[in-house]
This record gives C-alpha cells, sequence and structure tokens, in this order.
C-alpha cells in the first residue's frame, strides 16, 4: 500500500467539496507540471467527477521560472484560452503560473473563475493541511483574530531567536484572510494566514528570520538578523546564509527591495517547516515579514515598486495588541481565543 492511498482520498473530497464547494457541471480546471505530485492531482480529479463535476486535467513540461518568467516554456495561447472557460481552477504546478501570462488572462478574461493557490502540494501536504483541519472551525478562529488586528492601533512582536518589533497600523488598510474557503469568484490560497501592511515608517527594532528565507535560501540552518529603522532594513548580519541574502538583496540595485513590504500570521494547525513557503508562512503561531515589492491595493495609495519580493518566517512568536497579548511562544494566550485555538491543534480530524 502506497503512503498515505487511504487518507489522501478524504483530504481531496475535502477539498473539493469543503473548500471549492464545486457544483454539479462545473468546469473544474487542475494545472500541474512535471514536477507536481500526480497522486494529488489524480486524487482531486476523482473527487470533482464523484462531485458531478468536470474536471480537466492540464499537464506542461515544469518551465525554468515562475510567475511570467514561465511564459516562454508554456503553450501560452492553449493554455489560456482554456482557463478562461473554466468555472473553476486549482494550481497545483511546482513552477508556478501565478502572475504568468495565462494566469492574467484567466482571471482578468474570466469574472466568474474561482482560482486557489496549492503550487508544490503534495501528498503528505494535502492530508496535513486540508485533510485533518477543521475548516469551518479554523475561519471561525482567523474571522476574530483578523478583526482584533485590524482594530489594535499598536502592536509589538518578538520571538526566542531575537525578534523585537513594534509598529502601528493603519485601519484603512485591508488585511487578507486565508481561511480555506474558495467558493466566490476570485484568488483565493490555502487556509491559514493573515497579512496585512502596517504603517511602515513606524516600523523599528530587530527582525531574525529562523525558519526559512525564499527567495534565496530556502530552509534555514542559522538565524539571519536584520536591524530595521522605519520600515528600512539598514543592517543584515548572520552566517553564510546571511550574507546570500544580502547578496541577493543588493542584486537588484534596488533600494526599495530593503523596505519591509508586509506581515502576516501562520495558523494552519497542520503545517509543519518544510522550505516550501507556501506551507512555511502558515505555520501555526510563526509570523512571516515580507520585504520588496508590495501592490497599491494592498499598501496604499502607491504601493512599493520593488523589482521582486521574499519572505521570511518567524517562529514561535509572541504577539500584542495594544499591549494585550495574543500570542506567547507560538501559543495562542488570548482569554477568548485560547480554548478554540487548542481545540484547533490539538484535535486534527483524522484521516
Amino acid at each position: 500500500m502506497k503512503y498515505y492511498e487511504i487518507e489522501i482520498s478524504k483530504a481531496a473530497k475535502v477539498l473539493v467539496e469543503d473548500i471549492l464547494e464545486l457544483k454539479k457541471d462545473e468546469t473544474f480546471a487542475i494545472t500541474a507540471d512535471t514536477e507536481s505530485d500526480k497522486r494529488v492531482v489524480n486524487a482531486v480529479a476523482g473527487a470533482a467527477f464523484a462531485a458531478g463535476a468536470k474536471p480537466m486535467v492540464i499537464w506542461v513540461a515544469a518551465p525554468m521560472g515562475v510567475g511570467k518568467a514561465a511564459d516562454p516554456m508554456l503553450p501560452v495561447d492553449a493554455l489560456s484560452e482554456a482557463l478562461k472557460q473554466a468555472d473553476v481552477w486549482a494550481e497545483f504546478n511546482n513552477k508556478w503560473l501565478l502572475y504568468s501570462t495565462p494566469f492574467e488572462r484567466a482571471v482578468l478574461g474570466n469574472s466568474k473563475i474561482r482560482y486557489i493557490n496549492l503550487v508544490g502540494m503534495d501528498v503528505d501536504m494535502i492530508v496535513r493541511v486540508i485533510g485533518r483541519v477543521d475548516t469551518n472551525l479554523l475561519a471561525e478562529f482567523m474571522f476574530e483574530v483578523r478583526d482584533m488586528t485590524h482594530k489594535a492601533k499598536k502592536m509589538k512582536i518578538t520571538t526566542p531567536a531575537g525578534t523585537n518589533l513594534e509598529f502601528e497600523n493603519n485601519p484603512t488598510h485591508p488585511i487578507s484572510c486565508d481561511v480555506g474557503k474558495a467558493n466566490v469568484p476570485g484568488i483565493h490560497y490555502l487556509s491559514g494566514q493573515i497579512g496585512w501592511t502596517p504603517i511602515l515608517e513606524t516600523i523599528n527594532g530587530t527582525l531574525v528570520f529562523d525558519g526559512s528565507v525564499e527567495p534565496p535560501c530556502g530552509l534555514l540552518t542559522e538565524p539571519i538578523i536584520i536591524t530595521v529603522e522605519k520600515g528600512r532594513v539598514i543592517k543584515i548580519e548572520g552566517g553564510r546564509q546571511a550574507a546570500e541574502f544580502k547578496k541577493w538583496l543588493e542584486s537588484f540595485h534596488d533600494p526599495h527591495m530593503f523596505r519591509l513590504a508586509h506581515v502576516c500570521y501562520g495558523f494552519n494547525p497542520g503545517a509543519k517547516l518544510t522550505g516550501n513557503i507556501l506551507e512555511d508562512e502558515r505555520v501555526w503561531g510563526a509570523t512571516e515579514w515580507g520585504l520588496g515589492y508590495q501592490s497599491a491595493t494592498d499598501c496604499p495609495p502607491d504601493g512599493i515598486p520593488a523589482v521582486s519580493h521574499t519572505d521570511g518566517i518567524c517562529l514561535n512568536s509572541s504577539v500584542w495588541l495594544d499591549g494585550v497579548q495574543l500570542l506567547d511562544k507560538g501559543v495562542v494566550v488570548h482569554e477568548k481565543l485560547k480554548d478554540i485555538a487548542e481545540e484547533l491543534t490539538g484535535n486534527l480530524h483524522g484521516c
């Protein structure tokens, strides 16, 4: 018997019925490349067919890059036209199509499409972060955290590795909340992340990445210590990976690459640190900081016009909202939330 051969069936069913809410006769496009996990693709296509939908699986050779950098190796026109006719699109590509030309054409040219980004999803991951997670209970928890955070004026985040940052929020900035529901048109992501852009010039202190940084480092074997003043990186210290990170940022010759762009909470109870940034930034109790590009929509009025973007993970975070503690070293301690958090993290629903 293959690894998780039984469990994957439930995970695929949860994705199709609870998250995507596929309906009878809907056209369901699944995209994958030659680096994708075939077992995940086939299980999800089978679950979609059993639900009465019409699955269509599109395999492509894995491009050498992601986003628009993938365009030269893609059948751009044919892929675009197929996706424009879909009601729902699940992306399992390892070299993701997100922000590629086919993606833009599909999303801009198909107002009804429900897209979910599940790049690099393998059997182990889909069982842990989808199949064994109570999607409805997680949504209830995350909406409460989102609302508390949106109301907070001043915040503080620390970690055992040395992060110690304080900043202020702008209540007019949007706050995203990926709760694992892709039942309405638009772009959706794996459940377990809440993100927003603070008032950037108020961010001061020390930021320490001790989980992963992507790009360029992947999993970290040593912390990267960053000094932040008024939302800008002014010093990067550490060992070999810190030097690699600094060199990568400098290679763009763009001062905007040294600006903090957003902060996120990780709240998927099944996520673990693997080096796949999609999963890493959802590790329960972690916080994630992005540097570089940020859209004007998420960071009004002008965004950050950097040429690229990177994300780094801070594990076991402690968080205060206007002086009230939400997390203590990655554990939810807020009185209103700790019981539901314990249910989510201590009693994952088996597959």
